[in-house]
């Protein structure tokens, strides 16, 4: 092939793109060739180690080819492109993993594709003319080939900040950002590129190093974690706007180039990767959600018109000008069902669900769309789309490789353990995704134990919206083996999930977790009422709160004034997205865990005392627990 040449020299299997006049673009043919090429040499023993470079000056590989991408999208055809995506990540995921060092020499621009087979081997070396970047918001992708991994793992807020700026790396900030290893002039390459060929050593690599100038990455970090801090792209962009200095102005300058769908769900998939259970197929199976939808719902087809075939530069950017609906960011981002990315060697679970209400029945939907094996039961007559319904939980249970249970309160979960856990074979999981007492997790995973079995308390939060869209956050506690067999699971019905330590511990971080959220929602909706009642307007008060040290979730994300900041249940007359009732309910639980464990909570008991007021005497049953903006907007100072 003319593009790519494929060779075994010495001890090295050698992979070199020929392609200078296009920047060493990746094309389909070559992405497949780099697939085979490891396969083949994963097992030979002549091939002590991989070799990637590229010819030219200019650029290792300055990104994948667009054209064919662009002219079948255009066409209607979105089955290639989605092919594309989907083979190029698995090979990604391959490198990433593979058995033997895998050396790249990354001169000149590395970018988009470039990334994803340039920067996941072990040895990734820089010269003086590296530019490495992730530029898709430019054109209305996210980074991908696995670059949000790096992205998420990069030191501070820096990810966030390069994901989308698109910023350029020289070679110090390419390793302080996690995207090369070591800096070796250029010169040096072909005399080192012989000692590796002859030895198939690596080691070869450490004594040529050296310290590269330090670039401008370092000085500014202060000023990207304090502004790409936020939650949200609009955290970011407001942040950034309340600041005159000229690093404030250019950056601002620099997102306001790209796509803001794109950058929104950047935002989001970063915060959902980062975390002690990020790994190389779950950043790449989050980024095919989106490239999936890029040309069809994206704005992929109208960035590369603007930037590389009619070259305008004026992209007609969705929500330009405005903020990126979360409903947007969600749609985005959803499972996506059998269509998800999957790896050669990941097998269908046969799965038991007992608990198919508002949250339970899209969790399991989620988890039949995906491909496993769902069968279910409720008590009340239900049907689920991909659920195999039966008439008991031990039926349920019978044979399954992991059993799930979404029930209301510890008593019922003791009860239906003890129906379930005869049935369940050896080695099984059963994940208990209720919010309940500690004691009863506790009590659960010791009869778990007994039985030869696995147990995980796992807890959720982001309400119906989230079990619907796959966005739910798991507080996980159980075993670090029994975590790691549910943890498949947790990334098909949710955005994230955490394993919080030993049995209970996921139960102990919802119960911490709610009493803040309680405690800030009654405060945030007192200073909305105090606001009122001094003459400041709503906006401007979330204007100022939302960029300042008042910063908090139920602020910038779940707004309790209607038509102010994002969308939320204010703006829906308060029909919960979280319930009111729902929110006592956790409060009471964590007043009887304060009391368990003999800590003072007072602000945790003053707000259950709020929330049982509103909900068992006034009008808070049936509303969403931010309702009560309107009950202090009615109520003077006692």
């Amino acid at each position: 092939m003319s593009d790519i040449d494929i060779r075994v020299t010495g001890r090295a299997g050698r992979i070199t793109l020929t392609r200078p006049h296009a920047l060493n673009a990746m094309s389909y043919d070559m992405c497949m060739a780099i697939d085979t090429a490891l396969r083949n040499w994963r097992e030979d023993d002549a091939v002590d180690l991989i070799i990637l470079d590229a010819e030219g000056d200019k650029a290792f590989c300055a990104g994948g080819d667009i054209a064919e991408l662009y002219e079948t999208g255009t066409a209607g055809n979105f089955d290639f492109g989605r092919t594309f995506w989907r083979d190029e990540y698995r090979m990604n995921a391959f490198l990433f993993e593979y058995p033997k060092p895998v050396i790249s020499f990354l001169q000149g621009f590395t970018m988009g594709g470039g990334v994803g087979i340039g920067c996941h081997g072990s040895h990734r070396v820089v010269c003086e003319s590296s530019k490495i970047a992730m530029p898709e918001c430019g054109i209305g992708l996210v980074p991908d080939v696995g670059g949000t991994l790096i992205l998420a793992l990069a030191p501070g807020r820096l990810g966030e900040y390069l994901g989308i700026t698109a910023g350029r790396l020289g070679p110090d900030d390419a390793i302080l950002a996690g995207f090369a290893d070591t800096y070796i002039p250029q010169a040096q390459w072909a005399d080192l590129i012989e000692l590796l060929e002859a030895s198939g050593d690596p080691a070869h690599i450490a004594t040529h190093a050296q310290d590269p100038e330090p670039g401008p990455l370092r000085a500014a970090q202060i000023d990207i974690d304090r502004h790409f801090a936020g939650e949200t792209l609009g955290d970011i962009q407001n942040s950034l706007t309340g600041d005159e200095s000229e690093f404030a102005q250019k950056t601002l300058k620099a997102i306001n180039r790209n796509s803001p769908i794109s950058m929104a769900c950047t935002v989001e998939m970063i915060h959902r990767l980062r975390g002690p259970s990020l790994s190389i197929r779950k950043a790449l199976e989050l980024e095919y959600r989106f490239t999936y939808r890029a040309m069809e719902h994206g704005d992929f087809l109208e960035g590369i018109r603007a930037q590389i075939i009619d070259k305008d530069r004026t992209p007609k950017w969705q929500f330009a000008g405005t903020s990126v609906p979360t409903v947007a960011v969600s749609k985005m981002l959803q499972p996506l069902g059998a269509d998800a990315l999957t790896f050669e060697e990941e097998k269908a679970m046969k799965i038991g669900f007992i608990g198919l209400g508002n949250m339970g029945g899209p969790m399991a939907a989620n988890l039949a769309k995906a491909g496993h094996d769902v069968v279910g039961f409720d008590m009340a007559e239900v049907n689920i789309d991909g659920v195999t319904m039966v008439s008991s939980g031990a039926e349920a249970a019978a044979g399954a490789d992991a059993v799930i249970t979404m029930l209301p309160n510890g008593s019922i979960l003791r009860a239906v353990a003890a129906d379930v856990i005869p049935a369940m074979s050896k080695g099984a999981v059963l994940i208990d995704c209720s919010t309940v007492d500690v004691d009863s997790a506790r009590a659960v995973d010791a009869d778990t134990q007994a039985a030869g079995l696995l147990f995980v308390d796992a807890p959720v939060s982001g309400g119906i919206g989230g079990a619907a869209g796959g966005t739910l956050t798991f507080m996980a506690g159980g075993s670090a083996e029994a975590f790691g067999k549910a943890d498949p699971l947790f990334d098909i019905m949710g955005q994230k999930a955490v394993h919080c330590g030993d049995a209970g511990a996921g139960q102990a971080a919802k119960i911490c977790n709610n009493m803040i959220l309680g405690v800030t929602m009654i405060a945030t909706c007192e200073a909305f009422a105090l606001a009122d009642k001094l003459g400041l307007d709503r906006q401007k008060m979330f204007d100022v709160v939302s960029t300042s040290s008042g910063y908090s979730w139920t602020m910038n994300a779940y707004c309790p004034a209607p038509g102010v900041g994002p969308q939320s249940p204010a703006d829906n007359d308060y029909q919960p997205g979280f319930a009111a009732d729902l929110m006592l309910k956790d409060l009471r639980l964590s007043q009887q865990a304060a009391e368990s464990a003999d800590a003072d909570t007072p602000m945790g008991a003053l707000a259950q005392a709020l929330y049982a007021q509103f909900v068992e005497n006034e009008d808070g049953l049936g509303m969403d627990f931010s309702a009560m903006l309107p009950r202090f907007e009615k109520r003077g100072r006692e």
